[in-house]
């Protein structure tokens, strides 16, 4: 758990998605994409202290199930889950305090 540098090899399905337990981020976007790279640093500074999240990340694209089961419309887009259920959303966030907020109403027991 924590942290993913690296964009899972196989897009998982949504069941198994709605079927996760505890609180996990579904992370949304592409190695390519401006807004995601920029992003990046901003979510590594708001997962410390946050080890017990699961980081899920997800290249999205055209025609991506996943990403569509979510209406994902931009890149990054952080789902945050709690039992698989969503919590929140950012898109684009511009700050690692809205990240790390997000992060400890989806950690809280």
């Amino acid at each position: 758990m924590g942290l993913n540098a690296t964009f899972v090899a196989v897009e998982p399905v949504r069941s198994e998605i709605d079927a996760l337990a505890g609180a996990t981020l579904l992370e949304f976007g592409a190695p390519w994409c401006e807004h995601c790279q920029a992003a990046q640093p901003l979510i590594a500074e708001a997962f410390t202290g946050f080890p017990g999240v699961r980081h899920i990340r997800v290249e999205d694209g055209k025609g991506r199930p996943l990403g569509r089961s979510f209406t994902v419309k931009l890149w990054p887009s952080l789902i945050f889950l709690r039992d698989g259920k969503e919590v929140e959303r950012l898109v684009r966030p511009h700050d690692a305090e809205s990240i790390r907020a997000a992060l400890a109403r989806i950690a809280a027991p």
